[in-house]
């Protein structure tokens, strides 16, 4: 996707005549443009040149009229800026120091101000205050000469625009005038007072001057309310340091932030804003991310972590490696401003009506003329009809109903860390029916984690956790970590075992002070000790809830057993039930077994028929398929093996800890890795939605009742629109739906106090279609074929491991060998210590060793 910045574009209609300009290059497959952010955002063909493609690109739109130059950094922060209001203030401040004076001049005498007698009477007296009022206006149309400017280029190119309607309209007036002063003189020159008398009060001058002025009034607030829609990213913009402290050389020298490389490493010291997107190599510190994620709580960082650029380093020095840079960095910033670059599909019926809008309202005008004068009417009743229609009709309204609400939308998402990739995205969230949940790392913490703690009347819960932290410190296994985690959370004290043996598929032991200790499965206990059935009936308890237990004997004797499971985040059953209150039907997706599965859905509130277990990780995208038989699907998600399904669903959310793949497949990311920001998400969604619907039915509504009004059509019950009151309506036409639009500023998607089903029905959806796989094989992710189209399994492999003690190895291996290209699915069971895997083309048992010996397991041998 390359994006373009675009000059010279006045309204909706500017934007529409662009689009469709480029849409006609060779070499583009889409293209949308934003108004708002005066940008256009191209998607090259798959054989297209780019630098040739980019060059018809830009010749198009200069013949149609307007500029346009390939993005830079330096360009996109400057976008940011509001540069318009400045310049349109010093213009509005310099027409009104000429309309005052005119309106005195031309109108003061009507409501009883004084006036000087050379302004009164025919004769020279007329002349006199005929140009007069001409010296006055031609200031004001040469400072507002943009609008001609832009008017005649778009009747040139044959693509008007609103500033082609404020040309006619003002040009009208003024050329009205110009007559009017003609015909006085013709009146002087055959002393025809009569005529004198009747073009001096027809004059006009003050029409073209106030139209413009007026014009001038409503682009100014328009663009002040415009720059406000960008608040949010340019509040980003600012916390992001201009420099950046790089070793070079083994020295540290201070750059600009643009010339930091990826790889380079970077210093941040306490206090200091993290200049660009990288890892962390050296160090260990708290980050402020709240200007990214909303959370106010500081996140820990240690070698390994990512940071963002724009947060805050809080209380330790940091060395980090860059990994964005430029303007790939500060990806929230990123990908807010791509989202408002892009169409919301709402956007799309405002954009047709933008495309013949205003030809069709120049002809409008030109009948309105057309029909008064037929009708019997002066030529000046005639032409102010005509001119009012011109100037009262406002293309912009339309134009601008969708982008501003996204664009606030999108910057108040990223405020609370969600974040949408497109405007599609952003709209389509709300209108979701059901939510498919990934559970690992998604509903849970994708951690192992000590839940349960059953000692014995020798060995009380702490001495037990105590010896048990001691025995597992030299292993690597990842319920080891999760014991001496605990451990060091409740702060106890342990030391490492000596003789320490680790006994494939069954357990640990070691010696403490001269007493054997072992810790394992059932099995590997009974060897040292008799299991007392309190202690079994617990563990199977465990086992029964998804919990793994772990048993410990002491000198001969049972000494406990400590539960470890994959634990339910703490906000997942609020969410949930948020989800539920929204309308929507949430389902579990997992590939644990039934019991686990259905424990876990019971845990966060989801009886069985909303929890399916078992699920391959090719599976899910199936499942995802038939529950959109039903409505619309959103399906959250955090690994690779997710990608297909997010990629599927009609809304793809990953969890912004989740896989890099898994971000690139999904349309929403929730920044914050909680799962309360989906319900937050639908509801920011919904939000927008009814913004943009306010917003549009305004345009369309201001437009269906002016125009007529306008036109003359409520004379008969003596209702007529003078041209000044018609420019001043137009203007502030533009203003109310900007402003309608920064409301959303206010909007708090956390807040659930107002969840209720949506009362709209959603828009009727498109037959579904199968996902396309890119031709290049490029993409990131490539969509899961269907059933009937799957890769046919060629051969089956047994691999036999040593080491794997409970479901969370299971797990590790499953991941591990699954991850490999050949390999459908793979199923482990650490009771066999087999791993049986299907694969669709021939993988080396070479490689198959390798995956699981990556994760400190045995392979002890293979067969077909």
């Amino acid at each position: 996707m390359q994006r373009y910045d675009i000059t010279g574009m006045s309204c909706a209609a500017c934007a529409s005549h662009v689009e469709k300009a480029v849409a006609a290059v060779p070499g583009v497959a889409s293209v949308a443009v934003s108004l708002l952010t005066n940008s256009m955002q191209v998607d090259y063909a798959l054989d297209a040149d780019p630098d040739a493609t980019a060059k018809r690109i830009i010749k198009a739109v200069d013949a149609a009229g307007y500029g346009a130059s390939l993005a830079t950094a330096e360009s996109e922060n400057a976008e940011l800026e509001d540069t318009e209001t400045p310049k349109l203030k010093k213009r509005l401040i310099a027409s009104l120091c000429f309309l005052v004076p005119l309106m005195y001049v031309s109108m003061g005498h009507m409501i009883g101000l004084p006036l000087g007698s050379v302004f009164h009477g025919g004769g020279w007296h007329a002349i006199l205050f005929a140009g007069t009022q001409l010296a006055l206006t031609l200031p004001v149309c040469w400072i507002n000469r943009a609008f001609f400017i832009s008017g005649w280029k778009g009747i040139k190119t044959r693509a008007p625009g609103m500033d082609t309607l404020v040309a006619l309209g003002a040009g009208a007036s003024l050329a009205y005038g110009l007559f009017a002063i003609v015909m006085i003189c013709v009146g002087l020159y055959t002393g025809n007072d009569d005529l004198v008398m009747q073009y001096r009060h027809d004059l006009y001058f003050e029409s073209a001057a106030m139209i413009l002025t007026l014009i001038t009034v409503g682009k100014t607030l328009e663009a002040y309310s415009k720059g406000k829609t960008t608040d949010a990213l340019k509040s980003l913009m600012k916390l992001a340091p201009q420099t950046a402290c790089v070793l070079r050389d083994g020295e540290q020298v201070t750059v600009p932030v643009s010339e930091v490389n990826v790889g380079d490493l970077f210093l941040v010291r306490p206090g200091e804003s993290i200049p660009v997107d990288g890892t962390v190599a050296e160090g260990i510190s708290t980050v402020n991310e709240a200007a990214l994620t909303g959370e106010s709580m500081p996140v820990d960082k240690f070698p390994g972590s990512p940071v963002s650029a724009a947060t805050i380093n809080q209380n330790g020095a940091l060395t980090c490696r860059a990994e964005r840079v430029g303007q790939d960095t500060t990806q929230v910033i990123r990908l807010v401003r791509d989202a408002a670059a892009t169409k919301a599909p709402l956007a799309k019926t405002a954009d047709k009506v933008s495309g013949i809008f205003v030809p069709t309202v120049i002809c409008i005008a030109t009948a309105t003329f057309l029909i008064w004068l037929l009708l019997g009417q002066t030529f000046t009743f005639a032409l102010a009809r005509g001119i009012s229609v011109l100037v009262i009709s406002c293309p912009c309204a339309l134009g601008l109903a969708t982008p501003v609400a996204i664009m606030v939308g999108s910057g108040v998402g990223a405020k609370n860390g969600i974040l949408f990739k497109t405007a599609a995205s952003l709209e389509t969230t709300g209108y979701t029916d059901a939510v498919l949940l990934d559970k690992t790392g998604t509903v849970t913490t994708g951690e192992p984690s000590v839940v349960k703690i059953v000692g014995t009347g020798n060995v009380p819960e702490k001495f037990l956790l105590s010896l048990a932290a001691g025995l597992e410190l030299r292993s690597e296994h990842p319920l080891a970590r999760a014991i001496l985690e605990r451990a060091d959370k409740d702060k106890l004290s342990y030391t490492t075992v000596a003789d320490f043996e680790a006994v494939p598929g069954k357990g640990l032991q070691g010696k403490v002070a001269g007493k054997v200790i072992a810790g394992g499965n059932a099995n590997f206990i009974r060897e040292h000790c008799e299991l007392p059935n309190d202690l079994a009936q617990a563990g199977d308890a465990m086992s029964a809830d998804g919990i793994t237990p772990l048993y410990f004997s002491l000198a001969g004797k049972a000494a406990g057993v400590i539960g470890v499971a994959d634990v339910v985040k703490k906000t997942s059953k609020s969410a949930i039930d948020q989800m539920k209150a929204l309308g929507l039907k949430v389902v579990l997706l997992t590939g644990d077994n039934t019991a686990t599965a259905r424990h876990i859905g019971a845990t966060i509130g989801l009886d069985a028929d909303h929890v399916i277990a078992g699920v391959l990780p090719a599976g899910k995208e199936a499942e995802v398929r038939a529950l959109q038989a039903q409505g619309r699907v959103a399906m959250v998600g955090d690994g690779i093996n997710d990608a297909p399904a997010l990629t599927r669903a009609e809304t793809g959310i990953a969890i912004g800890a989740g896989a890099d793949v898994a971000l690139d497949a999904a349309d929403v990311v929730l920044v914050r890795s909680d799962l309360a920001d989906v319900p937050a998400a639908v509801r920011l969604s919904r939000a927008v939605v009814r913004n943009i619907h306010q917003n549009l039915f305004w345009a369309f509504f201001y437009n269906a009742i002016c125009i007529p009004l306008a036109a003359g059509v409520f004379t008969g019950i003596g209702i007529t629109l003078n041209p000044m009151i018609a420019s001043a309506a137009m203007s502030l036409s533009s203003v109310c739906v900007v402003t309608n639009a920064l409301r959303l500023n206010a909007f708090d998607p956390r807040n659930a106090a107002h969840d209720a089903p949506p009362k709209r029905k959603a828009p009727a959806r498109k037959p579904i279609s199968e996902p396309t796989t890119c031709p290049s094989g490029s993409c990131p992710v490539q969509p899961a074929e269907i059933n009937d189209k799957t890769e046919e399994i060629t051969m089956n492999k047994t691999i036999h491991i040593e080491g794997m003690m409970c479901g969370h190895c299971e797990a590790a291996v499953k991941k591990a060998l699954e991850a490999l290209d050949g390999v459908a699915s793979a199923t482990v069971s650490h009771e066999q210590g087999t791993a049986i895997v299907a694969l669709t083309h021939d993988v080396a048992d070479a490689e198959l060793k390798a995956a699981v010996e990556a994760k400190d397991y045995t392979v002890t041998g293979i067969n077909a």
